[in-house]
């Protein structure tokens, strides 16, 4: 399949948004950038474009695709029943990177909810996903638009470095601005449970609905737990490199991982460091990238993936991160970040 590149950095082509609608509404699939990460998108009211995403991405058909929206009134459609909860949540982040979980209505297959009768919907902050939701029908299932357990998207070219052949048309809307996945709460549960960090933070939740809790099952190994939400079981983000976590003071984790560095390149192996631009200059082996600023969390945010990808690209054998405690995004930064090094987390 020979992949149509769409170049909509510096606004919507007209005629091309009309080719990806016509693609999504012929069953085919089509990348896009939202504020958070690209998408990878299909018409999530036909069973069998679902199952291409699946298929395009090898991802196991048990992890579920949330539903993006780009009017309010569509979630009457796809939920069975939409509680005052959902209303005021929508009210208050969308469009925005907040995936709200309700009980699903007929009209979404189960392909797209992993088999279960609950159905994850949000609508996306951004120009283009909105203009192509609309043109495609106004459902789009959409996870994530890489090769599943690679880091995610943040640029079309990740998209197309993954899956490039393999899809119908990648539009090119530039960098994302968050740079990870969207919050997800499940609205099914009393009290709502947060099933997946994002930059909405849990305490931003609560300041609207009051109780909100994290579920217990986020962390969670179990082999026979059945994810509600996209990102709950499987293997996520991950470089092809070992990557550990070192947490602690800075000083001492500075200290850990120079030394850990100099001892990975003395048995001749190659050397990545993830640091914050505080603490970057300070290490004098290995090839180091900053992932940001901690007093402007968002920046860490928006690298973290593409700095992974990168050491991918540059066949580093190990990688030495620093933790990323940060007040808003650091649940979501450390979620992933955990979640790529297999939980393997170093305390100095």
């Amino acid at each position: 399949m020979d992949t149509i590149w769409a170049d909509m950095r510096t606004g919507i082509d007209t005629s091309l948004m009309e080719k990806a609608g016509s693609i999504l509404r012929s069953g085919g699939l089509v990348a896009f950038p939202t504020e958070t990460v690209y998408g990878l998108g299909a018409d999530a009211l036909d069973p069998e474009a679902s199952g291409k995403i699946y298929s395009a991405k090898g991802r196991p058909s048990d992890n579920p695709l949330i539903v993006h929206i780009h009017r309010l009134d569509s979630l009457g459609k796809i939920a069975r029943h939409v509680p005052e909860q959902a209303s005021v949540l929508a009210e208050a982040f969308w469009p925005g990177p907040l995936t709200m979980i309700l009980d699903k209505s007929d009209q979404v297959p189960h392909s797209v909810t992993g088999g279960l009768d609950t159905v994850a919907i949000r609508m996306p902050d951004h120009p283009v996903a909105l203009a192509l939701i609309e043109a495609g029908g106004g459902f789009i299932a959409a996870p994530s638009a890489n090769t599943s357990g690679r880091p995610s998207p943040t640029t079309a070219q990740h998209v197309r470095d993954d899956l490039n052949g393999k899809i119908d048309m990648i539009i090119d809307g530039g960098s994302v601005g968050i740079g990870v996945e969207s919050t997800i709460i499940d609205l099914t549960e009393e009290p709502p449970m947060v099933l997946r960090p994002g930059f909405i933070s849990i305490d931003m939740l609560r300041n609207v609905l009051g109780d909100v809790r994290m579920d217990p099952g986020l962390h969670g190994e179990d082999p026979s737990f059945r994810p509600k939400a996209p990102g709950m079981k499987y293997r996520h983000y991950a470089p092809k490199a070992e990557l550990t976590i070192v947490e602690g003071s800075e000083s001492n984790v500075r200290a850990a991982i120079d030394r850990l560095a100099r001892e990975a390149i003395s048995r001749g192996q190659t050397c990545g460091i993830i640091a914050a631009d505080e603490d970057a200059s300070s290490y004098q082996a290995g090839i180091v990238r900053s992932a940001g600023s901690r007093a402007k969390e968002i920046t860490i945010s928006q690298h973290l993936f593409g700095i992974l990808r990168e050491f991918d690209d540059l066949g580093v054998d190990v990688i030495y991160s620093e933790s990323f405690d940060t007040p808003q995004i650091g649940a979501a930064i450390m979620n992933r970040l955990i979640k790529a090094a297999g939980h393997h987390i170093l305390s100095v």
